[in-house]
């Protein structure tokens, strides 16, 4: 029963996002109507520019006749995501989105993941080593240096790192996500050279993210080592290192758990102005460029998509932290937190 109520929750907001989304984009001035007008007067002249040609390409393209009324557009582009179709994208030549979105996906996924893994990672370890350090040099220089990084934007840091070590110093690639020739495989080549190009991308959400998880943590920790059964089990004779590992540490990483779950959306949504400055071929490059051409299939299909991936991760999170933390109770009318 919570798992249904939890499916039902997910799928309520899958269906607000794609209609708050849907309304946003129409409002944005211009359309594909627009885009492909121009094209065509590009490539025809004015004089054989044919409206009803334009909305029956523009409804090819989109699933959408522009020329109905809104309300009519929006359950035809429902109904056509439902059964899996998301249209045509103009910018990328009348592909399909879907085959965009599972050429593009991959490439981001993967910056993601790298970034996620390490910013919590290094946060979390950092953070554990302040809390025991609490009051010490250490402490302080760390909590302060984690603040600054923590507040700088990511894309500060992506324009500083590619000034620096790829324009200045020619150390790593300023472009792509791998070599121009190199040919796409599983050797080890390739696999170095992706990870070669992902560097810089990484670095710069490692950097600016790292912080934040080692303040959380440490103030985790802290709380935890504050608490009554530490102290008893100290008083056991209980050794500090089973004490700084299975209890504290382990107690204070439950709550980042969902924080781990739910910086996904952030980082999906950072991944639209980092991918742009490295030019690397990831959702949010593609998001770029149907936004500037009023692509609005491509526009949606990837919007859906992170809402997707933010949602089921949101999902496993809620549908999972009591089994990681046994004090949190799903019973009837109990929240998993």
């Amino acid at each position: 029963m919570y798992i249904l109520k939890r499916l039902g929750q997910a799928f309520v907001t899958f269906i607000a996002v794609i209609t708050v989304t849907f309304g946003l984009i129409r409002a944005i001035p211009g359309g594909p109507a627009d885009h492909i007008r121009s094209q065509v007067m590009q490539n025809r002249g004015s004089e054989s520019v044919n409206m009803a040609e334009i909305h029956a390409l523009t409804e090819t393209y989109t699933n959408i006749d522009t020329s109905a009324p809104l309300h009519v557009q929006y359950y035809n582009y429902l109904t056509s995501v439902l059964q899996g179709d998301m249209g045509q994208s103009i910018e990328f030549g009348g592909r399909d989105v879907s085959a965009l979105i599972i050429e593009a996906a991959p490439w981001t996924i993967f910056l993601l993941t790298i970034s996620i893994l390490l910013t919590f990672a290094i946060g979390i370890v950092l953070g554990a080593i302040m809390a025991y350090r609490e009051g010490s040099r250490f402490d302080i220089g760390s909590t302060v240096i984690s603040m600054f990084l923590n507040s700088v934007p990511y894309y500060v840091a992506a324009i500083f790192l590619v000034y620096v070590l790829s324009i200045q110093l020619s150390i790593f690639p300023q472009s792509g996500n791998y070599a121009i020739g190199l040919e796409p495989g599983l050797t080890p080549i390739f696999i170095s050279d992706v990870f070669y190009h992902a560097t810089l991308p990484v670095a710069s959400l490692v950097i600016t993210g790292f912080g934040g998880a080692a303040i959380t943590m440490r103030g985790n920790a802290i709380q935890e080592i504050g608490e009554d059964y530490i102290r008893v089990a100290h008083l056991r004779g209980v050794p500090g290192r089973r004490i700084a590992v299975r209890y504290v540490g382990r107690n204070a990483l439950l709550p980042m758990y969902t924080n781990l779950m739910i910086s996904v959306g952030f980082m999906f949504g950072g991944s639209v102005i980092l991918e742009q400055i490295f030019a690397y071929p990831g959702l949010g490059n593609y998001l770029l460029q149907s936004i500037h051409a009023r692509d609005y299939s491509l526009m949606m299909g990837i919007f859906i998509v992170i809402t997707i991936a933010v949602l089921i991760c949101i999902l496993i999170a809620d549908l999972t932290y009591g089994l990681i933390d046994p004090r949190v109770s799903k019973g009837e009318g109990k929240e998993a937190y």
